[in-house]
C-alpha cells in the first residue's frame, strides 16, 4: 500500500502546510463528536468568524448613529465599496474601475446581457456550453425571447468534443469562428460547474473579437478559486457569486466587471441612481449620468450587511495571498486525485481534466457502476459526516479548498469511499 495512502504521511502534508493557521479562522459543522469533512465549498464556503464580526460592526453603527451612519463612523456606508474595490479587481485580476460588488450573480448577468447583447439584422446568435448552470441558459433564452428572437435558431449550444463533457480550445474557437458574422455574444464559464473544467478566456476572448461579438463569462465557480486575468484576457464583461469561494454567506452579494475600455462608453444599461456619478447623485437630477467603470452599472443602495462579510473574506484572501491559495490548491486537489486513482481507480471516474491549469479545488466523480450506486455513494458519505455534493445526472462533486481543508480532510474522504466500496 502506498504510504501515501496514510494518516501519518497526512499529516505530515497538514504539518508542513504554511497555511494551516487559516482552518481555525471558520466555522466548521459537527458530526456528532467530531468536525465534518467539509468539501462542498464549490457550492456554499464556510463561515469565517470574521464575517459575524463584521455583520455586528454594520449592526452597531445602525444601532448608534441611524441614517447619520451613512456619512460618519470608521466606515460611513456612502464609501462603503471603497474598502472592498482594490481587493476585489485583485482577486479577478482587473483594475479597481473595472469591478463592483452588487445583487446576486443572475441579476447582474440580466444586467449586463441588457447592455451587452444588441442583436441587430443578422448579427443575433448567442453561444453557451451544453449543459450549461441552468440559470444562465434560462437567462439567454428569456433574453433572447426578450428581442422577438426564437432561441431554436438564436441560441447557439457549444456540443463538447472531448471525453466526459469536456472542451477543447480549438472546438471553442471553431465553433465561434463558423457562425462569424452571425454571432452577437459568447457567453462561456470561467469553470464548467458539471465537470470542473477551466476554460481558457484569454483565447475564447480573442476568437470571439474576431468574428465581432462580444466576449461575458460566468466566474462562478472561477473567482477566489483559479487565477484570473480578467483586464488582461479582454473580456468585455464578468459576473459571478460571491457564496461559494468567497466565503460570504448564503445568497451573498455578487460581483461583476466590465473591461476599462467600456467605462465611458455610453453603453446602453438598465439605470438606478446608485449607478449615477458620485459627485452628482445626491442633487437629484432626473438626468442619469452614470459613473465611469463598473460601478455605473449599479441600481440601488448597496445593501451594507451582505458586504460586511465579503470585507472580510476579501481581507482573509489578502492576507493568504493569492499565489499561496493556488499553490495548496494544486497541491491538495492533486493528493485527492493520486488517491482515487491509486486506491478507487476501479471504482470512482474523474471527469474534471487532469492537468492542474485546466482545474481547479473540484473533482467531479462519477460510480463506474452507476447512478443508483452513485447516489448510495452520496448518501453513505454524508450519513459519515463527509460533504460533498450531488449534480445531475451522476457526478458527486468534492472540492477541498485551501483556506480551510486539510490533507486529512482528503485522506479521510477517500477512507470512507474504500470503506463503502467494501461493504457494497
Amino acid at each position: 500500500m502506498s504510504t501515501r495512502f496514510s494518516e501519518a504521511h497526512a499529516l505530515v502534508l497538514d504539518a508542513a502546510d504554511p497555511l494551516r493557521a487559516m482552518r481555525d479562522e471558520f466555522a466548521l459543522p459537527r458530526h456528532g463528536d467530531d468536525e465534518q469533512i467539509y468539501l462542498c465549498g464549490n457550492s456554499l464556503g464556510l463561515m469565517p468568524y470574521a464575517a459575524r464580526d463584521a455583520v455586528n460592526e454594520e449592526l452597531d453603527a445602525w444601532a448608534q448613529r441611524a441614517v447619520e451612519g451613512h456619512f460618519h463612523g470608521p466606515r460611513p456606508w456612502l464609501h462603503t465599496l471603497d474598502s472592498i474595490r482594490e481587493p476585489l479587481a485583485q482577486l479577478v485580476g482587473a483594475q479597481p474601475l473595472e469591478v463592483v460588488a452588487m445583487n446576486t450573480l443572475t441579476v447582474n448577468l440580466h444586467l449586463l446581457l441588457a447592455s451587452f447583447y444588441r442583436p441587430h439584422g443578422t448579427r443575433c446568435k448567442l453561444l453557451i456550453e451544453a449543459g450549461a448552470f441552468p440559470s444562465d441558459q434560462q437567462a439567454v433564452v428569456s433574453q433572447l425571447q426578450w428581442h422577438g428572437l426564437d432561441p431554436a435558431s438564436a441560441l447557439i449550444v457549444l456540443q463538447p468534443d472531448l471525453a466526459d463533457g469536456l472542451y477543447s480550445r480549438d472546438a471553442i474557437t471553431a465553433a465561434i469562428a463558423e457562425h462569424g458574422d452571425t454571432l452577437a455574444l459568447v457567453l462561456l464559464p470561467g469553470v464548467q460547474y458539471r465537470t470542473g473544467q477551466v476554460l481558457d478566456i484569454a483565447a475564447i476572448t480573442a476568437s470571439a473579437h474576431a468574428a465581432g461579438a462580444i466576449a461575458g463569462f460566468d466566474l462562478a465557480h472561477a473567482a477566489g478559486n483559479v487565477p484570473l486575468a480578467l483586464h488582461d484576457s479582454g473580456a468585455d464583461f464578468a459576473v459571478w457569486c460571491s457564496y461559494k469561494y468567497l466565503n460570504a454567506g448564503p445568497g451573498a452579494i455578487a460581483g461583476a466587471f466590465v473591461h476599462q475600455r467600456h467605462a465611458h462608453s455610453g453603453q446602453p444599461r438598465l439605470a438606478g441612481w446608485w449607478g449615477h456619478e458620485q459627485a452628482t447623485r445626491f442633487a437629484m437630477a432626473p438626468e442619469f449620468t452614470p459613473s465611469p467603470g463598473a460601478e455605473g452599472w449599479q441600481l440601488s443602495n448597496p445593501p451594507i450587511l451582505s458586504l460586511a462579510p465579503l470585507r472580510a473574506t476579501l481581507a482573509q484572501f489578502q492576507r493568504a495571498g493569492f499565489a499561496a491559495l493556488r499553490n495548496k490548491s494544486v497541491q491538495l486537489t492533486g493528493y485527492l486525485e493520486t488517491l482515487i486513482r491509486e486506491q478507487l481507480d476501479d471504482t470512482l471516474q474523474i471527469l474534471t481534466p487532469a492537468d492542474p491549469q485546466q482545474r481547479g479545488c473540484q473533482l467531479s466523480l462519477r460510480v463506474r457502476a452507476g447512478r443508483a450506486q452513485g447516489r448510495d455513494l452520496f448518501a453513505y458519505l454524508l450519513a459519515h459526516g463527509i460533504v460533498g455534493d450531488w449534480r445531475e445526472p451522476d457526478v458527486i462533486r468534492l472540492s477541498p479548498t485551501p483556506l480551510y481543508n486539510r490533507y486529512l480532510d482528503v485522506l479521510r474522504a477517500v477512507v470512507a469511499i474504500a470503506q463503502w466500496r467494501a461493504r457494497t
